[in-house]
């Protein structure tokens, strides 16, 4: 039977080369972002269904799932690849504002979408569930403050959920990527990993063994130093 994916952050950068590989590997995708017509770009190369959604509002985060579950069938797969860093800036400079925008995409979302996936996987004892971090959870930096105080909330919670996704037979990956030359950065970095090769360590953690499971994955480029 094929195995089913629901990817998220899919219009650019690490989701959209993940959701390239696992429709690749005979899996059937369904692909969320917010960029409409990224988003209708990549559903006409794979020729799978998706959604726009913003992941602001708790809301919209389980109607997606929803929608995910019943374009597919089943997910048996969550990859929650979302996450913003709206920039580099001094703690000084923080606002309420930004804080709230922050918390609702790189915290509440992929808390909610696992929920989502958690209930469902645990009824049929089996199931994925991939949460993409970052390894600023793994350093201090100065100027990241909301971002890494976010990527640990959800470090934290993924923790947790390995433990109580275990019991019910469901597998759990915290990846922890180091710097990756995407548009999620200003300027272009060449010298940093390839969207590609970071989507290929992730899905290599999908496609591992019935039997393994890899609880947390860090990898960086060779020219990062920060650690």
């Amino acid at each position: 039977m094929q195995r089913t994916a629901l990817i998220t952050g899919a219009t650019r950068g690490i989701g959209r080369e993940v959701a390239r590989q696992l429709h690749a590997a005979g899996f059937a995708v369904f692909v969320t972002g917010r960029d409409p017509a990224r988003l209708a770009d990549l559903q006409r190369e794979l020729d799978c269904p998706g959604r726009v959604a913003d992941l602001s509002t708790a809301a919209a985060v389980v109607e997606l799932y929803a929608a995910a579950r019943a374009a597919l069938g089943r997910v048996e797969v969550l990859v929650n690849n979302a996450g913003f860093n709206k920039a580099k800036e001094p703690i000084t400079q923080i606002t309420d504002a930004d804080l709230d925008a922050s918390y609702a995409v790189n915290v509440r979302a992929p808390i909610l979408l696992a929920r989502e996936a958690l209930r469902d996987m645990a009824a049929r004892r089996a199931g994925h569930i991939v949460n993409v971090l970052s390894s600023i959870v793994h350093v201090k930096q100065e100027n990241y403050a909301i971002y890494t105080a976010m990527k640990h909330a959800l470090h934290g919670f993924t923790g947790c959920l390995i433990k109580e996704a275990r019991a019910v037979g469901v597998k759990v990956t915290a990846v922890y990527p180091g710097g990756v030359n995407t548009m999620f950065r200003p300027q272009p970095r060449p010298d940093y990993l390839r969207p590609e090769s970071a989507a290929r360590m992730i899905v290599q953690c999908i496609l591992a063994p019935e039997d393994v499971v890899v609880h947390e994955l860090t990898f960086r480029p060779m020219v990062e130093t920060n650690f």
